[in-house]
């Protein structure tokens, strides 16, 4: 066995790589770029090593820099995680070069995994299904063309390289598919500098379920059942459990038997997924899709079940030794279920969000948690928006999902907004409850999983912690009471504030925290009470009484904005300058600052200062996490401001530019 593995990976999963090493007492290497200075895994391994700037090109993707880390600290092995290198046929030869041990399969098993063109070809020959279509390389747009007729439509296009659902195209009739093919040729073409794509019958009402296999060096390959990924956004997985609860027995041994002989056919070793598309009407009847070639983000789920430390066998297995057990050895009890934790905000169309960890509370007496979060984090937009994993196990899948619920929604994640809310509305869903799973579920509810109605008692419960914070201690003198005293009745003390970018609410209050009269809105006043004590941690513990109900938040104060959670939701409320609030509620003036909605670099700058200018016409774009974003002008104007240039860092809802209205 090794004595110092390398850890080629940021983020949980490092972190969950570095505690496997720990538990099998092997030295571990991190290493980082200058955004990660800081990060979880520098902190928790042995050994850290600088690679680069943020940009991760020059660090996370440097394969030159990664094995002069590897040489420097003396590691015999390295881990690669998933995503950034962990693919790369390029990386694991050039370990093998260095005498270095790739923790994964042989090169050759990744190339041959890695086109998908030449993957189905390879299992076709194995006797492993595949969906009815056209993948030989070379496909002219007359050949897709000709290969819908011959398939029928619905059909999907595909990129022959790369993943993720770049580059895919659902088309249903002959009128769209010429457009439908240039398109996924350009997006295919600018993610992967390769446009190959090949065309597959589309399997309606998809469900995605994939085996994992694990297979030594000595011949041996087994499946450890499968897992159940068919809850989707854009082709990105979101929950995912293990085992499905689709499959009866028999299918499920068919399908394990299918995706080890896919791994046998290319000389697979270590750790694999492979990944099957089947219809919910015809769960009998299943087809290949890929092979991924590494560890997944949703190898929790398979562990849980089955009690195996995936990355502990991944290290065996490339220091050559045996599996253990055998395929009658493999039982699957109870049930998993995994929520990704993003950076993101559901409210805004999930753009990748960003800030510091101001409160960090995670569930790990509860559920098992993969994260890489410290109190204190920085979250930017230089990578992945992952922040974490919460798995939850139990006895049957009803228990399960109730635990990982209980575990989200006793969360306290402040200073980053999340995807948490909507995870929590996605497994309260009925049609989740039940079981009945589709990659589609996600898009057709999406309204209903986002809804983002802001509840009076949050502006309440903001409200009176601005109050309690100005409030004198152990004094009664009305002259310290905000909004002061006149004769015959209190003042009123008021504030504009906003949350999540909707339009400034103002709110007014009056009296003592113990007892408040308070206005939201054009609301009615209404009686109001709150008491606070400050936790270990800095937080606040804020008790609300309000309409009758008493409300426990976590709230946290950062300037002018009040992070506050209650049962899963968080709230970010900012009090807003009264002449920007007055601009956007002016009549007939619908400018005025133009912010960003994520955080990010800015690429382009397409206007000057003073310049006039149409609504909707782009202004500048932002990018983030591989994502641009083009802002527009609201309306007819004139810039007024113009506060950014190329290559500036901007925050989140940070002023831009200012687009004044012009008469006439």
């Amino acid at each position: 066995m090794f004595d110092t593995v390398l850890v080629a990976n940021r983020g949980e999963i490092a972190v969950r790589v570095i505690d496997t090493l720990r538990r099998m007492g092997i030295r571990s290497v991190a290493v980082y770029s200058d955004a990660d200075a800081q990060a979880r895994h520098v902190r928790e391994a042995d050994v850290a090593v600088r690679i680069g700037p943020a940009a991760a090109r020059d660090s996370y993707l440097s394969i030159e820099r990664i094995i002069n880390a590897a040489r420097e600290t003396g590691a015999q092995a390295v881990h690669p995680g998933y995503g950034f290198l962990a693919e790369n046929t390029a990386f694991a030869t050039a370990c093998a070069e260095a005498g270095l041990v790739f923790v994964g399969p042989p090169p050759a098993a990744i190339e041959a995994m890695g086109d998908k063109i030449r993957a189905k070809q390879t299992v076709s020959a194995a006797g492993v299904p595949v969906v009815p279509g056209r993948s030989e390389p070379g496909l002219t747009d007359e050949d897709l063309i000709e290969a819908a007729g011959e398939v029928g439509f619905p059909v999907l296009l595909k990129p022959s390289a790369g993943g993720g659902g770049k580059g895919m195209r659902l088309v249903t009739e002959y009128a769209g598919l010429a457009e439908a093919i240039a398109g996924a040729r350009r997006e295919a073409s600018g993610s992967f500098g390769d446009d190959t794509l090949l065309l597959e019958r589309f399997v309606q009402r998809p469900r995605h379920i994939e085996i994992q296999v694990l297979a030594d060096t000595h011949g041996t390959v087994l499946h450890l059942g499968e897992r159940e990924c068919s809850l989707q956004r854009r082709h990105q997985k979101i929950v995912e459990e293990a085992p499905s609860p689709l499959l009866d027995e028999e299918t499920r041994q068919k399908m394990g038997a299918a995706a080890a002989e896919a791994a046998r056919s290319v000389g697979y070793t270590g750790a694999g997924t492979v990944e099957f598309i089947l219809s919910a009407d015809a769960p009998d009847e299943f087809f290949f899709m890929e092979m991924n070639t590494r560890l997944q983000v949703e190898h929790p789920v398979t562990e849980l079940v089955t009690g195996l430390d995936l990355v502990e066998w991944q290290l065996r297995v490339a220091a050559g030794e045996k599996l253990e057990f055998a395929q009658s050895d493999i039982a699957l009890t109870g049930h998993a279920v995994e929520a990704r934790i993003y950076a993101e905000d559901p409210s805004r169309g999930f753009l990748p969000t960003g800030g510091t960890v101001l409160v960090l509370r995670e569930p790990d007496d509860r559920v098992r948690v993969d994260s890489a979060l410290l109190p204190g984090s920085a979250v930017g937009s230089d990578y992945d928006p992952m922040l974490a994993k919460y798995i939850a196990h139990g006895r049957d899948r009803a228990e399960a999902i109730r635990r990982l619920r209980d575990a989200l929604a006793n969360s306290v994640l402040l200073g980053v907004t999340t995807n948490i809310p909507f995870l929590l509305a996605l497994l309260a869903d009925e049609d989740v409850a039940a079981g009945r799973l589709d990659t589609g579920l996600v898009e057709r509810k999406l309204d209903k999983l986002t809804a983002t109605e802001v509840p009076e008692k949050v502006y309440a419960a903001v409200a009176l912690e601005r109050l309690l914070a100005l409030e004198p201690q152990g004094s009664a003198d009305p002259w310290d009471v905000p909004g002061g005293w006149r004769i015959g009745e209190p003042a009123w003390a008021s504030w504009q504030v906003e949350t999540g970018g909707r339009e400034a609410v103002e709110v007014k209050i009056r009296g003592r925290a113990r007892d408040a009269e308070i206005v939201i809105g054009d609301g009615e006043p209404e009686r109001a009470s709150a008491s606070a004590r400050v936790a270990a941690d800095g937080a606040i513990e804020l008790t609300l009484a309000h309409r009758g109900r008493t409300t426990r938040f976590t709230a946290v104060r950062s300037g002018h904005t009040c992070w506050l959670t209650a049962d899963g939701e968080t709230y970010q409320v900012t009090e807003t300058e009264r002449l920007a609030a007055a601009r956007h509620e002016a009549p007939g003036a619908a400018g005025g600052p133009v912010t960003s909605p994520m955080p990010g670099t800015v690429l382009v700058v397409k206007v000057a200062q003073d310049e006039t200018v149409t609504a909707g016409q782009p202004l500048i774009i932002v990018e983030a996490m591989k994502m641009e974003h083009t802002i527009t002008a609201p309306v007819d104007g004139l810039v007024s401001e113009l506060r950014v240039k190329p290559g500036q860092q901007v925050g989140l809802d940070q002023v831009l530019a200012v687009v004044t209205p012009q008469e006439g």
